[in-house]
């Protein structure tokens, strides 16, 4: 360890992280942990990492150190060692083989320092029929799915390129939880671990629900009809594009409404004036309306009064109506200038010397309102000096491998999904969760017409009390179980947990060594935070609508151009398998297990607070940031197809494939593997990478005329054995394909029992630990474990029975 540890008041002060990753997710990962007060360290090549290029870099590395180190050479890989032997954490972004040929494997690290906490973080995983695959993240997201999963943000038919790094964030924050719950785990062992994390499972953590709406499917074929948003003729056939409409104002900006609840949608129609169409007979079961051309005659009904008013006009309604909410598409910079995000201070401004003032998110989780720590600026190459050789201690003897969360008790008073699944993941890593919710169940439970297909992921593992909160009976229950446990979750609007009493103060008074975690979608107070907060409305205003989908904001003119710019940005927004609400769950997790590892160092934290908005900018982070001659961000090319010839998609003589060789180191092999169709080495305009990038609409052109001579999956095993990066696009959802193939469903998902479903697959915990267990719960219906709960507290039978009789528990 370095610092000091008796006056350094930050949470991880003390820890010495070393950083050999190249690319965004360990740079994302370590960014939080260097947040929260570790000393990061990027050990970089000669010349800088390739992070370096990146928009991002002077946020991502901000507040960390620089050492230049050859892994190659002999000397150099000396000075790691000596590094490593003092270390906490080290972190590694190589595939498997390129850690094996530098000496990295968990074996070789483990003997240099038995305290030290290793995470590799790939691709696709370490075993599985994918794990020799390059790691790129374009590759993955087409390979298992994704591009097909969003095909209607696509002017063209066919698989969509996804500009956000979904796979990044998913692999960023779950080796942050691995390595935060080994850090725990130290605590006690005085051992440290290898933990492995990668884009596949990181990718699953994201959906809220299709996994279990897919299984329905293929177990029950004629439960219900599973229907996309839009027909292929682009009109409307699901009742939820009404609540989540999206649309433009009279002087041309776009919405996205958020109204999914009942009551909130009530309020809509009733802003719209539509509320007259509840008793008209024409309207029976709006917004489950029976006929197609009902269905479009709402939807541009609702898209025309939209667009009688601008968007002043707009936001006047918002900021007067607590229960209707609307955010305009924002996109790059731009999304740092949203209201709430200045409000909380979660936009500051580092001065840089290299770059001047950055402005870019704080600090993803904030402690009693305030950043972890102040911005500070990136390394300069090369500047660090290492401290003195010192060799880590080696434990007496060796520790059980449990669970590494065992003993931790987690009470969840969150809603719907981002806030609560959070919480589900660490009951993987070995929490007991205790979900609260009303007599009712939580909505999640009701989402879609067969029992339990939405909320069967989100209740993984988890226990559940119904509960009226309305009744002092039921918020001392609340409280007794906030005696007992060690974090409380709550999800509500700004100022609802008080009015309840269940707020950080409240349950703090019961329980002073209390965790509290507040997870609203906007923040504990300000503009927005009373506003109804969903998936679809924070993507648009975070930026990831636009970024996916960056052309379609500009359609506002009539009715035949806003209607497939409307679903291109309903889609872009509005998809469950990736979305803001896993964005925002992930982060959740991370600032839970913070706030454990901070208790167990001795060094607690003030109210945890982590917001679906500010989780949002950090995910798009190499977009957000902003500075004088910030590089310009890639931007997908109109046909959705990629960012540029050497990583795009191209058709093929049967299917799609997805080729990544934007390196200048892959091109030779590249031309040499194609030199059967096309003689690339021998034309003037690719002969160099400067020469390529001017020329790379004529290289895209020349290559899509070689594709089509081969199918997908030919393109994918040759260029693949010539070690370039290719695999053929999947044309299933990832979570069907994940089900329904042998192979991957063994690599990436586990068995599980739940009331529902009784034996299924389900996704596997995301992480693997070298000595720490993980386990693999199911759902729980509402109220399944109330009697359990209340006779742990002392509640007698006839008490119990007493309280059900009048409704306080269900």
């Amino acid at each position: 360890m370095v610092g000091n540890e008796a006056t350094d008041p930050t949470p991880l002060g003390g820890l010495l992280v070393l950083d050999l990753s190249t690319t965004l997710a360990g740079a994302q990962a370590t960014q939080f942990l260097a947040d929260a007060g570790a000393e990061v360290v990027h050990i970089e090549p000669p010349g800088g990492s390739p992070l370096r290029a990146q928009p991002s870099w002077p946020s991502l590395a901000r507040g960390t150190r620089s050492l230049v180190l050859d892994l190659r050479a002999d000397g150099d890989r000396a000075r790691l060692n000596a590094l490593v032997a003092q270390a906490d954490v080290l972190v590694t972004t190589f595939r498997p083989k390129t850690n094996g040929r530098l000496g990295l494997t968990p074996e070789a690290l483990a003997r240099v320092n038995p305290r030290l906490v290793s995470a590799a973080i790939t691709g696709w995983g370490s075993t599985g029929p994918w794990a020799d695959l390059k790691g790129y993240e374009g590759m993955v997201m087409a390979k298992l799915g994704t591009f097909q999963a969003k095909k209607r943000i696509n002017p063209r038919p066919g698989p969509a390129f996804v500009s956000v790094p979904y796979g990044s964030w998913g692999a960023a924050q779950t080796a942050l939880q691995g390595i935060l719950s080994a850090l725990l785990e130290r605590e006690s062992s005085g051992r440290g671990q290898h933990i492995e994390a990668d884009l596949v499972r990181g990718l699953c953590m994201l959906d809220t629900w299709t996994w279990f709406t897919e299984m329905v499917g293929l177990r029950w074929p004629d439960a219900y009809q599973t229907v996309d948003g839009f027909t292929e003729d682009g009109e409307p056939q699901a009742h939820l594009v009404y609540p989540l409409l999206t649309a433009p104002t009279k002087d041309g900006y776009w919405l996205q409404f958020a109204q999914v609840e009942p009551r909130l949608f009530g309020a809509m129609l009733a802003e719209l004036g539509l509320t007259p169409l509840l008793s008209d007979p024409k309207w029976k079961g709006l917004p489950m309306l029976e006929s197609q051309a009902l269905r479009t005659e709402l939807w541009e009904i609702m898209i025309a009064k939209v667009g009688e008013r601008t968007l002043a006009e707009w936001q006047r309604v918002f900021e007067t109506n607590p229960n209707i909410n609307a955010e305009v598409f924002r996109a790059g910079p731009g999304v740092l200038d949203h209201q709430q995000l200045a409000h909380d201070g979660r936009v500051v401004v580092a001065e840089d010397p290299e770059f001047g003032p950055v402005r870019q998110p704080s600090t993803l989780v904030h402690a009693d309102d305030r950043p972890l720590s102040a911005p500070r600026p990136a390394p300069r190459l090369g500047e660090y000096e290492p401290p003195e050789d010192s060799r880590a201690t080696a434990p007496d003897g060796d520790a059980p491998a449990g669970l590494p969360l065992a003993g931790i008790t987690i009470l969840d008073i969150g809603l719907m999904f981002a806030a609560p699944f959070g919480a589900t993941m660490l009951a993987d890593l070995g929490a007991r969760v205790v979900k609260v919710e009303s007599l009712d169940g939580d909505t999640i439970r009701r989402a879609f017409p067969f029992p339990e297909a939405a909320a069967a992921k989100v209740m993984q593992g988890k226990e559940s009390i119904a509960l009226d909160l309305t009744t002092d009976e039921g918020r001392d229950i609340v409280r007794e179980l906030a005696w007992r446990s060690d974090i409380v979750l709550c999800a509500f609007r700004a100022g609802a947990a008080k009015r309840a009493g269940i707020d950080a103060e409240a349950l703090k008074s019961v329980n002073p060594g209390l965790i509290y975690v507040y997870a609203p979608g906007y923040g504990t107070g300000g503009p927005f935070g009373v506003r109804p907060a969903y998936a679809p409305s924070i993507g648009a205003a975070a930026g990831l609508a636009l970024t996916d989908a960056p052309d379609a904001g500009a359609a506002t003119g009539s009715l035949a151009e806003i209607k497939p710019a409307a679903i291109r940005l309903f889609q872009a927004s509005a998809v469950p398998s990736l979305q803001a609400d896993g964005v925002a769950a992930l982060g959740v997790a991370s600032a839970m297990l913070l706030g454990l590892l901070a208790r167990a160092r001795e060094r607690p934290l003030g109210t945890l607070t982590a917001t679906m908005i500010g989780t949002a900018s950090h995910a798009l982070l190499d977009r957000t940031v902003d500075y004088p001659g910030r590089p310009a961000s890639p931007e997908v090319d109109p046909g959705g197809h990629g960012y540029g010839a050497l990583y795009r998609m191209y058709e093929t003589a049967e299917g799609w494939a997805f080729l990544a060789a934007p390196a200048n180191k892959e091109w030779a092999a590249l031309v040499a593997a194609l030199a059967p169709e096309v003689d690339l080495a021998g034309d003037a305009r690719f002969a160099s990478a400067a020469e390529r990038r001017v020329h790379d609409a004529e290289l895209s052109r020349a290559l899509a005329a070689v594709f089509p001579k081969l199918p997908a999956a030919e393109w994918e095993k040759r260029l693949t054995e010539a070690g370039v990066g290719c695999v053929a696009v999947s044309e299933t959802p990832p979570e069907l394909l994940l089900q329904t193939t042998e192979a991957l469903a063994a690599e990436y998902a586990t068995e599980a029992v739940s009331p529902i479903f009784e034996e299924h697959l389900r996704p596997g915990p995301p992480v693997r630990f070298s000595r720490s267990a993980t386990q693999a719960g199911g759902g729980c219906l509402a109220g399944d474990h109330t009697d359990t709960l209340l006779a742990e507290l002392g509640y007698d039978d006839q008490a119990i029975a007493d309280l059900r009789e009048r409704k306080i528990v269900g």
